[in-house]
């Protein structure tokens, strides 16, 4: 997280999910239209790993529903609920929100009412 979505915050995110994920070469990635998803730092790391970029259509706001629809339970579930009173407060609500509540408690109807790391799991196993 950071006070500005720039292109190095966006490389570091990147980076580490490369990092901690190791995804094979031709992962799509996909993305929105924003500079710097488009930045010519950016492309080259996801050239380097295999990755192959997606961006949403111009004007296509269908392409990025979900996470559209993870930023609205976001801000419904958590957000709108508390007050902080510093950035450090925020950032440490919302990684927990992320990585406890939602990644591995909150159940998701489009995944057969499961948990995301429990749906990634099963996933992984198949693939396997």
């Amino acid at each position: 997280m950071g006070a500005r979505m720039t292109q190095e915050l966006a490389i570091s995110a990147l980076n580490r999910a490369i990092q901690h994920r190791r995804p094979a070469p031709g992962l799509i990635h996909h993305s929105d239209r924003g500079s710097q998803y488009c930045a010519k730092a950016y492309r080259t790391i996801l050239q380097e790993n295999g990755l192959v970029a997606s961006m949403s259509r111009k004007g296509n706001c269908y392409d990025n529903a979900p996470i559209e629809s993870f930023w609205g339970s976001l801000k419904n579930e958590m957000i709108h609920h508390q007050s902080f009173e510093t950035r450090a407060q925020a950032e440490s609500a919302i990684r927990e929100y992320i990585e406890i509540f939602y990644n591995r408690q909150r159940r998701h109807s489009r995944i057969g009412y499961l948990a995301s790391a429990m749906f990634a799991q099963s996933f992984t196993r198949v693939a396997a």
